[in-house]
């Protein structure tokens, strides 16, 4: 496949993705390490292209290496820098540098960059109240501090006109004094705060690995959160983050490469992504399917209705048959459908169908099997003891899922009134197991 090609396949690909995403709340960890990489200006682009796509942007920015650099008499207990009132002038002076840096790079328009002709609306402000940690261990912490509260109204006023919120680790109390908040921990929170779908973590690696060095592409955050001692300081750091908000309330969190020019992109718009997802929910691939769901079933099923390996269905007719479909569904997006339709002590299987551009992805789940077991259990509860296909074009891979052929006699009465000799569709069954 030329790139052209491969281009072409992976943007209709990541089409149901843009749908998805559209109107969403993410919000975006970049730490000092994604600040000072040459891929910066890239991840700037790839986040300016989810604003135009309409995804609501709450960006956060680190800044680690850069105060390690400036206040290398630091102190440090459990992880957590020690700041003095001096130190915390320094360190708002970085930060501020660091913000300037990240504006200017949203407001870069030159010609040949996706930022031409685009008007990104970059806000900072005083959005973050904060407390100081105080004495911790006999260890008073002076102006390290930690969240008391956020302007969420403030916030959400500015992401309804699509404006990307740009926060430093910085709050101030009441009385004015400014504190020096943990990065990773200020974007969980807001992330809970906001009632955001996602928290997105830029790191190094980008991703988390099994014991064979397999990248983990999907993890919940209780297996998360007991990684994290075997992981480096920092990614340890981020992890945490990533588990307590999806622990919280935070649909889908994403451990991402920032080294890795597109990987925002291949994470968030195709079916295996880049990067390790965690998500607190014990997500099952297939579910019964709605009414909402009939515009789905249509893409999914009109190129085979075109290639003639499915009998077309109309939209009315699909409506009024709703309830005997199953839909398999990925990060929101419906990829695959099959339907069931009880007859005497059987049931027909029908309307096999798997997304085109998902057939030869997530392979390690298979979208086609998991339907399959689906449509066996739907059968099973409305009192089958078999199943049985028609098919034309995909013996072979019912016959390798434990059907057997049989002959048009063997179906029942009124499906063999109705069998279309002239289309000669193979007939499989299968025999249930309650």
């Amino acid at each position: 496949m030329n790139n052209l090609a491969r281009y072409t396949s992976w943007f209709r690909g990541s089409t149901p993705y843009i749908s998805a995403h559209r109107g969403k709340t993410f919000v975006v960890f970049l730490g000092g390490d994604a600040l000072a990489h040459g891929n910066l200006v890239n991840i700037v682009h790839d986040l300016a292209l989810l604003n135009v796509l309409g995804v609501k942007l709450v960006v956060v920015h680190g800044g680690r290496p850069q105060l390690n650099d400036a206040l290398a008499a630091s102190e440090f207990h459990n992880g957590r820098r020690i700041t003095s009132a001096t130190q915390m002038r320094k360190i708002t002076e970085i930060y501020g540098a660091l913000r300037a840096d990240l504006e200017a790079l949203f407001s870069t328009g030159l010609p040949n960059t996706p930022l031409h002709k685009v008007e990104i609306n970059l806000v900072s402000g005083n959005f973050v109240a904060a407390q100081p940690l105080g004495i911790v261990d006999g260890v008073d912490h002076q102006c390290t501090g930690r969240l008391r509260s956020a302007n969420l109204n403030a916030m959400q006023k500015l992401l309804d006109t699509d404006a990307i919120v740009l926060q430093s680790p910085v709050g101030f109390s009441t009385s004015g004094q400014a504190f020096n908040l943990a990065a990773e921990e200020l974007a969980a929170e807001l992330a809970i705060a906001l009632h955001a779908d996602k928290l997105i973590m830029f790191n190094d690696p980008g991703e988390l690995t099994d014991n064979n060095k397999q990248r983990l592409s999907r993890i919940t955050p209780a297996n998360l959160s007991q990684r994290c001692g075997e992981l480096e300081t920092v990614t340890a750091a981020r992890c945490r983050a990533l588990a307590d908000a999806t622990f919280r309330g935070v649909e889908r969190g994403h451990l991402i490469a920032f080294a890795a020019d597109g990987a925002l992109l291949q994470e968030l718009f195709t079916a295996d992504g880049i990067g390790t997802q965690v998500s607190n929910k014990n997500e099952e691939l297939t579910r019964s399917a709605r009414l909402e769901d009939v515009a789905d079933i249509v893409e999914i099923i009109r190129p085979l209705e075109e290639d003639g390996v499915l009998v077309p269905r109309s939209r009315t007719k699909l409506e009024q048959e709703i309830e005997h479909f199953v839909i398999a569904e990925l990060d929101g997006v419906v990829v695959g459908c099959c339907a069931v339709y009880p007859c005497e002590n059987t049931a027909e299987l029908a309307c096999v169908a798997v997304h085109e551009h998902y057939r030869h992805q997530y392979s390690d789940i298979g979208i086609g099997s998991a339907l399959l077991e689906a449509a066996e259990r739907s059968a099973v509860q409305r009192g089958a003891n078999s199943l049985f296909v028609l098919t034309t074009q995909t013996q072979e891979w019912f016959v390798a899922r434990g059907f057997e052929t049989a002959d048009v006699e063997s179906l029942p009465n009124d499906k063999q009134s109705l069998y279309n000799w002239q289309r000669g569709s193979a007939v499989l069954q299968k025999t249930l197991n309650p």
